[in-house]
């Protein structure tokens, strides 16, 4: 299966100029700053809304320096360092490109692959530190277009509370960016207590982001057709991300926590049924969890769109309420634009089409109208 180092070669693959399935490369990229596509505008109705994607990643170049030399080197293509650099992961004018093709009005922005959760205390704090001030500078040059997630290494859990906060108070940042686990360990550990205290105590969204399901199946399951480490793995690890949360009572712990998992929550918001029984009718559950599973998809548990079909996300409107779910699109991996997947939904109010694409996600990170 396509492990963490995988991942790591398919963003160096990419930021070196490959757009996934489609022919985008650097001189694609230079093309569309040559010709800047006319911005779509988006309306629900008769109103013009504003569409924010929850759900979009971007690297930070300059961490390069910071892991050169170490044994991150090698791995730090997601972040832009290693062989990486080019393509549409490092923010530029091919960026706001795309998001005037897609009607995306802001992004906010995360880093993912989450490689530097096996760095020291002392390297993770430059790693991370670089990161955050790369992107706070980024927000800082186009404030009516992006905000941004927090890194945070989450290996040292301190740690990591200590950059939310810094990125939250000093940087302008609006949550955090985490991974589904900590080099196998899962975060409804204790040992994460930190993190999760600070998230809840500064009331910030926190943006899951999944990486294959190493954590969880043997090396090798996802291999072959299909590209199933990211098909099936990276729902599979979401899903069990909100589970351990569930029933080891990490969300009753904290219940100020807002959490979005990625990926339209994994396999969770569709098979909430069998989860629901488990402490209900199985007697070796041994559940923490104060509320029925659903109870938490109310409150503290939200997704993305990224469900690609009509009667994916009708099922999930009904099982969660449109006020549970955020616009995502993946930038820059290659996924169908949903824009009109919301826009077109027949069992959707207009009401409900401006909050998912994009009021839900203003007032949880605060953007001004």
């Amino acid at each position: 299966m396509p492990n963490r180092r995988d991942f790591f070669k398919s963003v160096v693959g990419m930021t070196a100029g490959v757009f996934l399935g489609r022919a985008f490369t650097d001189a694609g990229a230079r093309s569309r700053q040559a010709t800047p596509a006319r911005r779509r505008e988006v309306f629900v109705g008769r109103k013009r809304v504003r569409v924010i994607d929850v759900h979009c990643h971007c690297v930070v170049p300059e961490v390069a320096d910071v892991v050169k030399g170490t044994n991150l080197a090698s791995n730090a293509g997601g972040g832009g360092g290693g062989r990486g650099g080019g393509g549409n992961n490092v923010l530029g004018p091919a960026r706001l490109q795309l998001m005037d093709e897609q009607g995306l009005d802001i992004q906010a922005l995360s880093i993912n692959g989450y490689w530097w959760y096996a760095a020291d205390r002392d390297l993770a704090r430059r790693i991370v530190q670089v990161q955050n001030e790369g992107l706070a500078k980024w927000v800082g040059a186009h404030p009516d277009r992006f905000v941004a997630f927090a890194s945070v290494a989450l290996q040292h859990p301190d740690l990591a509370a200590e950059q939310l906060e810094d990125g939250v108070k000093r940087l302008g940042l609006r949550g955090a960016s985490i991974g589904g686990h900590v080099n196998g360990e899962d975060l409804s550990s204790p040992r994460f207590d930190p993190f999760w205290a600070k998230a809840a105590e500064l009331g910030v969204l926190v943006f899951m982001h999944p990486g294959g399901a190493d954590n969880i199946l043997k090396d090798g399951a996802l291999r072959g057709r299909g590209d199933l480490g990211n098909i099936i793995g990276n729902p599979l690890e979401t899903t069990y991300f909100l589970s351990r949360l569930i029933f080891d009572g990490t969300l009753d712990k904290f219940p100020g926590l807002k959490i979005c998992a990625g990926h339209a929550g994994g396999y969770l918001p569709s098979y909430l049924g069998r989860s629901e029984a488990a402490c209900v009718v199985r007697p070796n559950a041994n559940c923490a969890n104060k509320k029925r599973p659903s109870e938490y998809f109310k409150r503290e548990l939200l997704i993305d769109t990224m469900i690609f079909s009509e009667e994916g996300l009708r099922h999930l409107v009904a099982e969660m309420g449109a006020g549970q779910i955020l616009y995502g699109t993946d930038i820059p991996f290659n996924w169908p634009v949903g824009v009109d997947l919301v826009l077109k939904a027949p069992f959707l109010s207009e009401a409900d089409k401006e909050a998912i694409l994009g009021g839900n996600l203003s007032k949880l990170l605060r953007i001004p109208a």
